[in-house]
């Protein structure tokens, strides 16, 4: 494994204090472990108001492109995400995660990703009444048949539900 370069002294410090500010974290009660160069670890424990209907914890993740395979059911006392970056870039970084199953002493394989995200930077302070001016307008026609206008659109084919049962192998 290729070795991750801090580009930032307090590179720790901000990361800590992004995660501090993702309020999904807070809601779903993750809880930042461990921070290094091109690493963290991330620990989710187990609500059974955040699993699927087979009662595994359920997870959805909005990046570039990803490949994840699931090895096992996410059941446990609590679930350990480590993630690493591979490959990082100005624009576009490549990451790899696994996800561990925990309980007692006991780790088990659930998942491991490979990830390609984009680093997006924060908006910069505009005044009110010009960034009314630039916000965007709201998509209309958003749905199946606009969809063949975006072929990117997980709309397109059946919908998000279609989309996502295929992607976890479930036949209709």
């Amino acid at each position: 494994m290729a070795t991750f370069e801090v580009q930032n002294a307090t590179f720790e410090v901000d990361v800590r204090e992004s995660f501090a500010h993702l309020t999904l974290m807070h809601t779903i009660g993750g809880r930042l472990l461990r921070v290094a160069p091109g690493e963290v670890d991330i620990e989710l424990p187990f609500r059974e108001d955040l699993t699927q209907h087979h009662g595994f914890l359920a997870a959805a993740v909005l990046t570039v492109e990803y490949k994840a395979n699931f090895l096992a059911p996410a059941q446990g006392d609590r679930m350990v995400a480590q993630a690493r970056v591979l490959r990082p870039g100005r624009t576009v970084t490549v990451c790899a995660g696994d996800v561990y199953a925990v309980t007692g002493q006991e780790r088990k394989l659930a998942a491991t990703m490979l990830a390609t995200i984009m680093g997006v930077r924060a908006p910069q302070t505009v005044p009110p009444a010009e960034r009314e001016a630039r916000e965007p307008r709201p998509l209309h026609g958003h749905g199946p048949s606009s969809a063949r206008r975006r072929p990117w659109c997980v709309c397109r084919g059946g919908g998000l539900r279609h989309a996502l049962r295929g992607l976890a192998g479930i036949r209709d």
